[in-house]
């Protein structure tokens, strides 16, 4: 009878496993509002963080949680006074989703024994951290290619509007 049971419960999987590769909401809202940004980007007027807010379904107090690393990064300007707001302060072509991803959440790695820094016991023979080395290389590869502009030119050709989740 004890047998039974110890068949069929679940067992607790190891701490590492239990981790999952996520975007975080911080950096996914993060890309929405750059993207408001820079679609609405006319001339030198600023986008406010109320229109902002609202167009991204976000509240002002977490939009200024998300603006102020995009603007110690040097992503983001903010512009004061009384037509003040945001603009991006460099272009859409140099603003890539690794970048802000890493803006929001820090260093990404798809295992913490990848990340940078980290020192794993297991290192030496491993024979699977390389495998794992070369994905999350591909990975953050991919993340360094997509710019702000490709992502826009891709609403331009229809793909998508204004659906910006990663």
């Amino acid at each position: 009878m004890k047998q039974a049971k110890t068949l069929g419960a679940r067992r607790t999987p190891p701490a590492c496993a239990q981790k999952a590769l996520k975007i975080s909401a911080k950096a996914r809202y993060a890309l929405r509002a750059l993207l408001d940004v820079a679609s609405h980007a006319r001339g030198d007027e600023p986008r406010t963080g109320a229109a902002i807010a609202a167009s991204q379904g976000l509240s002002e107090k977490f939009l200024s949680r998300i603006v102020i690393p995009l603007r110690q990064r040097g992503i983001l300007r903010s512009v004061r006074g009384n037509v003040g707001g945001f603009r991006l302060a460099k272009s859409p072509e140099d603003i890539t989703l690794l970048e802000i991803v890493e803006t929001m959440q820090g260093p990404l790695a798809i295992l913490d024994c990848l990340a940078p820094g980290a020192k794993c016991p297991r290192e030496e023979n491993c024979l699977a951290r390389g495998v794992w080395a070369d994905v999350n290389t591909s990975f953050r590869n991919t993340l360094a290619k997509v710019t702000l502009a490709a992502i826009l030119r891709r609403e331009a050709n229809g793909e998508r509007p204004h659906d910006y989740c990663i």
